[in-house]
């Protein structure tokens, strides 16, 4: 099983920031991070004709949590930076107990 190193995150944006998107990276998954930093310049410019601001960042992957992650979080900073990181968050879902009183957690 290949692991993931990094992930290549896009963004596109209007020229003045107000309103902005996740769009599909051309490759978005590698296995070394030095290759995601490589292929950045490439992916921006080839999505850049398509869409008025491109912004773009390589995310690393720590192998060991690479199934763990849920929880990818961006927002573009007024100086037109973009701020990104993947997490992994704790969740508890309940459900309905089978008897009153009972709780269970998965």
């Amino acid at each position: 099983m290949e692991h993931i190193a990094a992930l290549l995150l896009v963004i596109s944006c209007s020229q003045d920031l107000s309103g902005c998107r996740e769009i599909p990276a051309p490759t978005p998954l590698f296995e070394v991070y030095e290759d995601c930093q490589a292929a950045l310049p490439k992916a921006v410019s080839m999505l850049a004709p398509q869409h008025p601001r491109i912004l773009a960042k390589c995310l690393e992957v720590d192998p060991a949590l690479e199934d763990e992650y849920n929880q990818l979080t961006w927002n573009v900073l007024p100086n037109g930076m973009l701020d990104a990181s993947l997490s992994v968050s704790s969740v508890v879902a309940v459900s309905e107990p089978a008897q009153p009183g009972e709780v269970y957690l998965h």
